[in-house]
């Protein structure tokens, strides 16, 4: 038994039923999905590797972070806490790393090898725990701590707010005058409630499928 074992988690039989009660519940959703078909429950693997990553991702392209850790995992073998610290800062700038995203990542593999962060025990957490656990550390802000939960965890009830990509498609589905701001955003969640992270899923997926359509990268 875990520390918490009634924390819930998404599995493939209830997103699909969640994609099921969110299409019933909301029009727009239920249009997304009828349109272009249910998202894939894409999850990524728990640990140091993938926070490395997230970092990565903040404020540049998917295609552009993915580029720069695929640089930093033949530099370093393995992305783990160990392997960032044998490196210096020159070293990890030469494959991509900003200055300011070498301060991070360092900055998170000397937390975990300190051990004031473990990130292997996240997973037996609420999300409150797990979000307070991670901004406390420098470089991982609330989108970075949302998307670990939601992508690495399968949290069902996680909703990023403050990211671009749900604020655009929300505007487009729901026929906004004007873009969300987080606060509205973080309004609008609180319909889809208790699976606020599924229905990002269908935002995000309406989103790709768009921005491919209209001839978009990334």
């Amino acid at each position: 038994m875990g520390v918490f074992p009634m924390i819930p988690i998404l599995n493939a039989k209830n997103f699909d039923a969640a994609i099921a009660e969110l299409s019933a519940r909301d029009a727009d959703l239920g249009r997304v999905v009828d349109d272009f078909g249910a998202p894939t429950m894409r999850a990524r693997s728990p640990g140091f590797a993938t926070l490395v990553l997230l970092i990565l991702e903040q404020q540049v392209s998917l295609a552009s972070a993915e580029a720069t850790y695929r640089r930093l995992s033949e530099l370093a073998g393995e992305v783990s806490a160990g392997r960032i610290l044998d490196f210096d800062d020159e070293a990890l700038r030469s494959v991509g790393l900003s200055r300011q995203k070498t301060r991070y990542v360092r900055v998170l593999a000397q937390t975990v090898v300190d051990g004031d962060l473990d990130v292997e025990a996240l997973a037996g957490h609420d999300d409150e725990m797990v979000r307070a656990a991670l901004v406390r550390i420098t470089g991982i802000g609330v989108w970075t701590a949302n998307i670990y939960l939601l992508s690495a965890l399968a949290r069902p009830d996680v909703w990023p707010a403050n990211d671009l990509a749900l604020a655009v498609a929300a505007h487009e589905i729901k026929g906004l005058g004007a873009r969300p701001d987080a606060k509205t955003l973080d309004e609008m969640g609180e319909a889809w409630r208790p699976y606020r992270a599924v229905a990002a899923r269908i935002l995000w997926h309406y989103y790709l499928n768009t921005k491919r359509n209209k001839g978009g990268g990334g």
